[in-house]
Formats: structure tokens, sequence, C-alpha cells
């Protein structure tokens, strides 16, 4: 009778045990639900939010594949381009070069640290903003590997050549970088409008020469060079199919224009552009030689927008010319009212920062 009342008083015992451990469980478990104050709730929050948040993405690279983390900030840019899709997407940039005048380049009252020029990065501030990626365009290329020293850099430049197919893969990664997906797709619906409409607009309307006037010099582009837009997306026939296509453009002269005879004449002041001071592509453009051509005569000198030159590719740019190209084609333009028809935001940028 004894043996059988202490078994029967162990049993008890390791039932009220359990029964105790099994309420404290669920009362922790209660409590990690309900109270984001508990360690073990706050925990595993936090590690929700990071992997969320923060956690790795590969990009596409002129130099190769990058991998880092979604979401990096504070970040550098020196890259037009890339500050116009950034604006778009409405991410803060922390480090940008100085002297930007254009406000498609930056988010209105963002503050950012003065980080050098387009060219020349400033070291001493670049290292003192700790960035955790830069973003890095032609006009910088040549520091690639003095900034990646400071921080994961990516060269995004764009294939100009190219110039649609690469920059809607490049504001798809700069969406994908910063968990922007579904904006950066609604951003190039906009671009794809805007380029459907002009090209609508310009259909069988004659065909074009593209020039920069730089000073008393003259350039003129073809279908692979960073004004090959006009040809490329906007299906407008090269009215000279033989340019030779460089960085810089064929230089040409006034008699060669005459004899090409295009019948739309696109100019990109540069001068302009980058606010240097002297004679205007307008002044240059009004001559004996240029009066006998065909878009002098009918008034079909359509003017760029100066981001057409400070950051082809980008999506305010986009959205500029093409407003520009449909406004003109559609109204019968005339010299002056295809420059009024460039964004009144688009100032310029010093001579100092831009080539």
């Amino acid at each position: 009778m004894l043996k059988f009342s202490r078994t029967a008083l162990f049993i008890t015992l390791a039932s009220c045990l359990g029964l105790t451990a099994c309420n404290q469980t669920q009362n922790t478990t209660s409590t990690a639900k309900t109270s984001p104050a508990s360690g073990t709730a706050s925990t595993a929050q936090t590690t929700a939010s990071v992997t969320d948040t923060n956690g790795m993405v590969t990009i596409n690279t002129v130099r190769g594949d990058v991998q880092l983390p979604v979401n990096p900030e504070p970040i550098a840019v020196y890259d037009m381009t890339l500050m116009q899709d950034l604006k778009a997407l409405e991410v803060p940039v922390a480090g940008l070069p100085a002297k930007l005048r254009l406000d498609t380049f930056r988010i209105k009252d963002a503050p950012s640290t003065d980080i050098g020029t387009l060219f020349e990065p400033n070291m001493e501030a670049l290292n003192q903003l700790k960035p955790k990626a830069i973003l890095v365009g032609s006009r910088m290329v040549e520091k690639y590997d003095q900034l990646s020293q400071v921080a994961p850099t990516l060269d995004l430049t764009l294939d100009t050549a190219h110039a649609y197919e690469s920059s809607k893969q490049r504001l798809a990664d700069l969406g994908k970088l910063y968990n922007k997906t579904e904006k950066a797709q609604q951003l190039q619906q906009d671009i794809d409008k805007a380029i459907a409409d002009a090209k609508a607009v310009a259909q069988g309307k004659g065909n074009g020469l593209v020039i920069l006037i730089n000073g008393n010099k003259m350039s003129a582009f073809g279908t692979k060079s960073r004004f090959g837009f006009i040809h490329n997306e906007f299906g407008i026939p090269q009215a000279d199919p033989n340019i030779q296509d460089s960085r810089h453009g064929q230089p040409v002269t006034f008699e060669y224009i005459q004899k090409v005879n295009p019948d739309w004449l696109f100019v990109l002041d540069r001068s302009s552009a980058i606010g240097e001071e002297g004679v205007g592509a307008k002044a240059v453009l009004d001559n004996p030689l240029m009066h006998k051509t065909t878009a002098w005569s009918k008034n079909q000198i359509v003017y760029l927008s100066p981001d057409s030159y400070l950051a082809f590719g980008g999506y305010y740019q986009w959205l500029a010319d093409a407003k520009i190209i449909s406004d003109s084609f559609g109204k019968g333009t005339t010299t002056a009212s295809a420059t009024a028809s460039a964004p009144a935001s688009s100032a310029s940028t010093t001579a100092s920062t831009t080539k």
C-alpha cells in the first residue's frame, strides 16, 4: 500500500511540473506574439526586417556582376543620368558632385555632401561620407579603381549604340537595388509612351540630321552615337547614313549641311547646355549657306534639351526630348518654338564640370 502511494505521488508531482512548464511556454509564446517589447519577439522582428530590406542583390555592370545589400545608404553618385533616374525613383543621394544646376538631378530639399566634380572625386569628402555604394558613369570611369577602395563601385555607363535598351535595364536595376521595382516599371511606362507618341507624330515627315554646335565648331552624329535615339527610338530616318560614329561626332561644315540638306535639323547647343558664354547655336546657324537648306526654309530646326547632352538616357531626358519632338513635328515648328518646348527646368551645368 505504501509502495503504491509513493508511485502515485511521483506521478502526480510529474504531471504538475509538466503542466507548469507547458503553461510557462504558452505564456512566453503569447507574450512574444502580442508584445513587441519582449526580447524574443523583438529579436525575431528585427531579423525579419533586416532580411526583407537588406538582402543581397546582384547588379550587372560594365565590369561584371556586383553584389551588394538592397537599399545601400548612404550612396555617392558621379553620373547625371543616374541622378535623374534616382530622383524619379525618389531615392535620396547623400553624395553629389558640385555645381549641378539642373533640378532634374536632385530631390528638392534633400541634403547632400559635395564630393567633387563629375571628373575628379574629392576623396577626403568621400571618405568622410562613408558611402555603402558609389555609382559612376562614363565621365568618372577613369577613377573607378580609386573609388573602389572606398566602397563597392558600380560602373553603369550606358551603351550609346543601344541607348534605349541600356537605359531601360539600368532603370530596372536601380529599382531592384532600392526595392522599387514597381516604381521603376511605372517610370519606364512613362518613357515608352512618350517615345511612342513622338514616333507616331514624326512618322513620314522627312529625314533628319543631328549636329552639336560648340562655339564655331560643329559635329554630326549617327545612329551609334549618344544622339542616335533620334533615329533609333523616334524613327526619324538619317539624312546622311554614312556619318562616322565617334564619341565627339564627325566634324562637319556648313557646306556639308547644305549638301546633305536634311528635312529636319536637330541641334544641341553645347555652350548653352553647360553654361559657357559666347555665340549661341542660333547665331552660328544664321548664315547664307544655311538659308538655302530645307530645314531652315521650312523652319524645321529643332533644339534638343540640355539633358540630351548632360544626361542622355535619363528619365527626364527621355520625356523632355520626346515632348520637343512631338511638339515640333505636330505643330510645324519654328526655330523659336522648338527652343521654347524644352522644359524650363533645364538650366545649365557649368563648363568646369562637363565635357
